[in-house]
C-alpha cells in the first residue's frame, strides 16, 4: 500500500480521518501498517493514537513492544511525549520490566516536562522494589515523593515477605524461559548439564537426567535459575520413565532464594513421565524442584524442564487440574500397569472400532487381578467412560475404584449386581484421581473380563443418557446406543477364555530400573 511510503505523522493523520468518517476497513489496514513500523521513536505516539481511537488490538501490540524494550524506552526522548493516561497504564503492567530505579528516573524526566495530575504517574512507581540505598540516594533527593511515603516503602521492603512484593518480570507468551539461550541454568543438583539441553529422547539408566538424593526435610533439590525474572504460570517437565516407577515431589519459586513459595505440591500423589503443571501468574527467577518419594529407590530423576506463560490455564481445584479433555491417553503419560492384552496400550490408544475376538481389548481373569490404569499426574475427575467387549450378546458385571497413591481406594461405581453391555458412562462427585482400578466380577459367557477402551473424563455427549452416580448399583437403560463397528465372525469363534492365553503379548513389561 502507498501509505507505507508516507511519513509516520501523515499516516497517523490519515488514521484519524479514517476513524472520523467511519472507514473501518481503512482504519484496520492502517493499524496493521503501524504495527510493522513500530520503533522506539514512534511507539509512544502510536500508543496515544491507538488509545484515542479505541484500537485495542494496536494498543496491545504497542504494550508488548514496550515491554520488550522497557529499559530503552525509558531513556528515549519520545518517552517524554507519552500522555499521562498511557503512561499510567504502562507502568501498572507487571510485564513492563526494568530495574525500578531506572523506571523512577524515567518518570522523573517525564515529570519535568509534563504535569502529573494527582501524582498518578509517581504512584505507579513500585518503591518497595528498590533497595534502601536507592531510595535514600536517588528517590529522596528528587523531592517528588512525600517523606512518609518513602518511610512506608522502606518498611514494606524490610518487613514484608519478598514474595508479597509487586515484582515485575519479562513476559514471553508460550516461550520456554528456562532455556540456556535466555541465560537460564541449573545451579543445584547432580548431572546438571542434562536438564536444560532440550533433549527429551536420549536418556537411559546412566545419563540424560539431572538428579538429587531424597533425604527428607532440608533437601535443596534441583534449582533452576532463569536468566531474567519472568512471569510464568506453566511448568512442563519429564520425570525419568524407562520403567513404571512413580515419583512424588513439590515445586517452589523465589526471586532471591530467600523466600520460597510452593506453587505445586504433589507430595501425596504418585506421578510419572510428563508433568503438565499450572498455577497463577508469578514473577520468578528461581525454581526449586524437590523429590520426596521414588517407588524404586531414594533418588529423584528429572530429564527435562520447561517454564513459560500461557494466555489461558485450565480450571484448578487445590492446584490440581480439572481437565475437559481425556487424560487417560499415552500423550498424557497414562499407562496400564495391570491387565493382559495382545497389543501394547490397546486400552488407551483411542481405537474403539478395530477389535475382535482375538485382539483390541485388555482383560483379566475373574476372581484374580484387575485392570489398573495410572494417570500421569493427579487430576480432578468426575466422569469416565469405558467400552466393554461387545462382539456378541454377553454381559458383564464389575466395579471401579480410584486412588491417588495405590494404597487407599475409594469406590467410584458398583455394578456387581447388574448385567452391563458395550459403552458405560459414569459420573460421580469430583475427586483427585491418579489410579483407576476396574475389577470384573461376572461374564455371562466365560471367566474373563474384557475392556476395549477407557477414558476419563468422559468425552461422550451423554446429556440425554442416564448416568450412574457414586454409590448406586442400579442404572437405567441407555436411551441411545453409541455406534460401534462389530466385526463379522463365524459362529464357532470365541474370545480368549483365560487371561493367560494373551500373556505372551502382555503390555505390562519389567524394564531395568535406574540404580543411581
Amino acid at each position: 500500500m502507498f501509505l507505507t511510503t508516507l511519513k509516520e505523522d501523515v499516516i497517523l493523520d490519515t488514521l484519524g480521518l479514517a476513524h472520523q468518517y467511519g472507514f473501518q476497513e481503512l482504519e484496520t489496514a492502517i493499524s496493521e501498517i503501524l504495527k510493522q513500523l513500530l520503533a522506539l521513536r514512534n511507539v509512544c505516539a502510536i500508543l496515544d493514537t491507538a488509545h484515542l481511537y479505541g484500537l485495542e488490538n494496536l494498543v496491545k501490540v504497542c504494550h508488548n513492544f514496550l515491554d520488550r524494550n522497557a529499559a530503552d524506552i525509558l531513556a528515549h526522548e519520545s518517552f517524554l511525549q507519552l500522555s499521562q493516561a498511557s503512561l499510567v497504564e504502562l507502568l501498572q503492567r507487571d510485564s513492563f520490566f526494568a530495574p525500578e530505579v531506572d523506571i523512577f528516573r524515567g518518570v522523573c524526566n517525564w515529570c519535568k516536562v509534563n504535569e502529573d495530575k494527582d501524582d498518578l504517574v509517581m504512584k505507579c512507581v513500585r518503591l518497595p522494589l528498590m533497595s534502601v540505598a536507592d531510595i535514600l540516594s536517588v528517590v529522596r533527593p528528587a523531592r517528588l515523593v512525600n517523606p512518609d511515603t518513602l518511610l512506608d516503602a522502606i518498611a514494606e521492603r524490610t518487613n514484608i515477605r519478598l514474595s508479597k512484593l509487586p515484582h515485575r518480570g519479562q513476559l514471553l507468551i508460550d516461550e520456554n524461559v528456562a532455556s540456556p539461550k535466555l541465560g537460564s541454568k541449573v545451579i543445584s543438583g547432580e548431572l546438571m548439564e542434562y536438564l536444560l539441553d532440550g533433549d527429551y529422547f536420549t536418556y537411559d539408566m546412566e545419563k540424560g537426567y539431572t538428579r538429587h538424593a531424597i533425604s527428607g526435610p532440608g533437601d535443596h533439590g534441583i534449582i533452576v535459575k532463569l536468566g531474567t525474572p519472568s512471569i510464568i504460570n506453566h511448568i512442563r517437565m519429564l520425570l525419568w520413565d524407562r520403567d513404571i516407577r512413580s515419583y512424588s515431589y513439590y515445586i517452589e519459586v523465589s526471586m532471591e532464594q530467600k523466600d520460597w513459595v510452593r506453587v505445586v505440591d504433589y507430595t501425596q500423589y504418585n506421578c510419572r513421565s510428563w508433568q503438565y503443571l499450572y498455577f497463577e501468574n508469578r514473577v520468578v527467577q528461581y525454581v526449586r524442584i524437590v523429590g520426596t518419594h521414588n517407588t524404586v529407590n531414594k533418588v529423584f530423576h528429572l530429564v527435562s524442564f520447561d517454564a513459560m506463560c500461557k494466555l489461558k490455564i485450565p480450571r484448578m481445584v487445590n492446584n490440581v487440574i480439572c481437565p475437559t479433555y481425556n487424560v487417560a491417553t499415552l500423550d498424557r503419560s497414562a499407562v496400564v500397569i495391570e491387565g493382559v492384552s495382545r497389543a501394547r496400550n490397546a486400552l488407551l490408544n483411542g481405537d474403539t472400532k478395530r477389535y475382535d475376538w482375538d485382539s483390541g481389548y485388555t482383560c483379566h481373569q475373574l476372581g484374580s487381578g484387575s485392570i489398573l490404569i495410572q494417570l500421569g499426574q493427579p487430576y480432578i475427575i468426575s466422569s469416565l467412560r469405558l467400552l466393554l467387549w461387545d462382539c456378541d450378546d454377553r454381559s458383564y458385571s464389575y466395579y471401579i475404584e480410584s486412588s491417588t497413591n495405590v494404597w487407599e481406594w475409594e469406590m467410584v461405581v458398583d455394578k456387581t449386581r447388574e448385567n452391563c453391555k458395550s459403552w458405560q458412562v459414569i459420573r460421580f462427585a469430583p475427586r483427585p484421581v491418579v489410579f483407576i482400578r476396574i475389577v470384573g466380577t461376572h461374564n455371562t459367557a466365560n471367566e474373563v473380563f474384557h475392556c476395549v477402551h477407557f477414558e476419563c473424563p468422559s468425552m461422550e455427549d451423554d446429556k440425554d443418557q442416564p448416568l450412574t452416580p457414586v454409590g448406586t448399583s442400579k442404572s437405567a437403560k441407555r436411551s441411545r446406543d453409541v455406534p460401534v463397528l462389530v466385526p463379522e465372525v463365524s459362529s464357532n469363534q470365541q474370545p480368549t477364555e483365560t487371561a493367560t492365553e494373551a500373556e505372551e503379548d502382555n503390555h505390562v513389561e519389567n524394564i531395568d530400573t535406574v540404580d543411581d
